[in-house]
């Protein structure tokens, strides 16, 4: 793992968000997902963050290390970085950091770029998730996607059965409702930061023009449903929902380390070095 328990104990607070989102292409969501979050001080995000980013990757690709990460910028919310790492189990998780430990050269250049990053940090943390394929709807690779709308439900105490409830009439009726762009991944929060009651739904767009191409999916879900129906997730959403958050964040194909699946499968996710700079021809005296 990037930061890990091991090389940056000081750093190591359990938060994905966060696919395999970034494992191999054709695993699907991860049954472990693991999301860090880096908040970035006013004037350090983009090239700035990138750079110092780029110390990470560099370090990764050569220790050729085998485990991926996919990273996203916010376009909504506070300034902030997410990465995120798929796993297959938590021993999986947990052999991922110990290795790391092992492997002295890796650890010592993540380190350094541990402490160059932080420069540019408001915050750090990092939770764990668990995926729930049960109320998840048409998750499918996301190597030529873009964009992930995340949402994130704070349910109430003690009401985890109405969510239950409410989130497979969501799932029934967006599958009836003719909603072909309609797409999440449901996860819940296993450890981190309020994580007790607490849910996200990524969903994965290729473009920003899906947006608007969706707007009508609201309606064709309550026209599904019909009128007992939307009653119903009314009254489920007052009894269980304390609280719910939707921002949008890019992919950050310069701040990931890709799979060579990925580059692969889309050379998106091998950003062009940037251009040497041509020569200026010597002023005429």
């Amino acid at each position: 793992m990037r930061k890990s328990a091991g090389v940056c104990a000081g750093l190591f607070v359990l938060l994905s968000g966060g696919a395999a989102l970034a494992q191999a292409t054709d695993m699907g969501p991860p049954p472990v997902l693991v999301i860090q979050r880096e908040f970035l001080k006013p004037g350090k995000a983009g090239m700035v963050h990138e750079k110092s980013e780029s110390a990470f990757v560099a370090a990764m690709k050569g220790a050729k290390w085998p485990t991926p990460y996919l990273a996203m910028t916010s376009m909504s919310g506070r300034s902030r970085a997410l990465f995120m790492f798929g796993f297959p189990s938590f021993e999986a998780w947990e052999k991922d950091n110990h290795a790391m430990e092992k492997n002295a050269g890796l650890s010592a250049a993540i380190d350094r770029a541990t402490q160059a990053d932080g420069e540019l940090l408001t915050e750090f943390n990092q939770s764990v998730f668990t995926y729930d394929a049960e109320y998840s709807l048409r998750t499918h690779d996301v190597v030529h996607d873009r964009y992930f709308e995340i949402s994130q439900y704070h349910i109430k105490p003690g009401h985890r059965a109405e969510w239950i409830e409410l989130m497979k009439m969501y799932k029934d009726g967006y599958g009836k409702a003719g909603t072909p762009l309609a797409n999440w991944a449901t996860y819940e929060s296993y450890y981190g930061e309020d994580n007790g009651g607490l849910y996200l739904a990524i969903s994965a767009m290729k473009t920003l023009a899906e947006d608007d191409q969706t707007m009508g999916d609201g309606k064709k879900f309550s026209d599904a449903v019909g009128e007992s129906g939307m009653k119903k997730v009314r009254e489920l959403t007052a009894a269980c929902i304390e609280s719910v958050q939707t921002n949008l964040f890019e992919f950050s194909p310069k701040m990931s380390y890709a799979s060579d699946d990925w580059i692969k499968a889309d050379p998106f996710w091998k950003p062009k070095a940037p251009a040497a700079a041509k020569p200026t021809a010597p002023a005429a005296q």
